[in-house]
């Protein structure tokens, strides 16, 4: 199926994980995609791996807790592409997990990636989507649909893109042009083990996490990042058309509990 054909879009956070799941996703469908990651090695690797199967990328190298970084990137990507036809606000940090003696730089830190560079990027990205009737997708959690003890600030971040997502739909929906959020909930990938390894919270083994995670999940697993690469390429074509505003959760049930 090549339902990208023709097309050109961005993913940030895509050297890895669930981000690079969706580059390859959408690349093996026919899109153009520019790989957006700090990591330039690894985002490189991710360009590779695209075009060793034929298809066509370019990495962007990019620090997106910059906000004028963050602020450029979408016009980079259309530059090197002539057009653009999507956005995937990807990225995101699991922040701090206390509330009380709260470190304020891990709080600025998160509160940069996980929000405003995403408001920066879609500042950035409108005038080239308009030109294409594009399509913007952000990723949030299942800690944006509903509370997460484990980490309050990220889950309040993570509420505000979904806010921010049902706003931004509203805004454009006159104009033909599409914006939705996929909420992950526990995936099998590098966040989900940096969850579990954060500086100020007592120490857990991967085998702790992943077994009282799956404990927790009806499905009774970790989800995969192609699983969350197949739902983000749904909302992000066509077969998605009517599709705006929404918040789809790819978390093996956990917030139909």
């Amino acid at each position: 199926m090549q339902r990208f054909t023709g097309k050109a879009g961005l993913i940030t956070a895509a050297a890895s994980g669930m981000g690079r799941a969706g580059a390859l996703r959408l690349a093996s469908e026919g899109a153009k995609v520019a790989v957006i990651d700090r990591d330039g090695e690894a985002a490189n690797a991710v360009v590779a791996e695209i075009e060793a199967a034929g298809g066509v990328a370019i990495a962007i190298v990019a620090d997106l807790s910059d906000i004028d970084q963050a602020g450029a990137i979408a016009s980079k990507a259309a530059d090197a592409f002539g057009r653009l036809d999507f956005a995937w606000n990807h990225v995101g940090h699991p922040g701090p997990s206390k509330v009380e003696g709260m470190d304020p730089e891990l709080f600025e830190l998160a509160l940069n990636l996980n929000l405003r560079s995403v408001i920066a990027t879609t500042q950035d990205a409108l005038p080239h989507l308009r030109k294409t009737t594009g399509v913007l997708l952000y990723t949030s959690s299942s800690g944006g649909l509903v509370g997460s003890r484990y980490s309050p600030a990220y889950s309040a971040m993570k509420h505000a893109v979904v806010g921010w997502t049902k706003a931004i739909a509203l805004k454009i929906a006159a104009e033909g042009m599409r914006a939705n959020v996929i909420c992950p909930g526990p995936i099998d990938t590098p966040m989900f083990t940096a969850f579990g390894a954060r500086p100020d919270q007592a120490p857990r083994t991967d085998a702790e996490i992943r077994s009282s995670t799956e404990a927790i999940v009806p499905m009774k697993r970790l989800g995969r990042a192609e699983e969350v690469a197949a739902a983000a390429a749904f909302l992000l074509s066509s077969d998605a058309s009517f599709i705006t505003g929404t918040a789809l959760p790819v978390d093996g049930g956990f917030v139909a509990q």
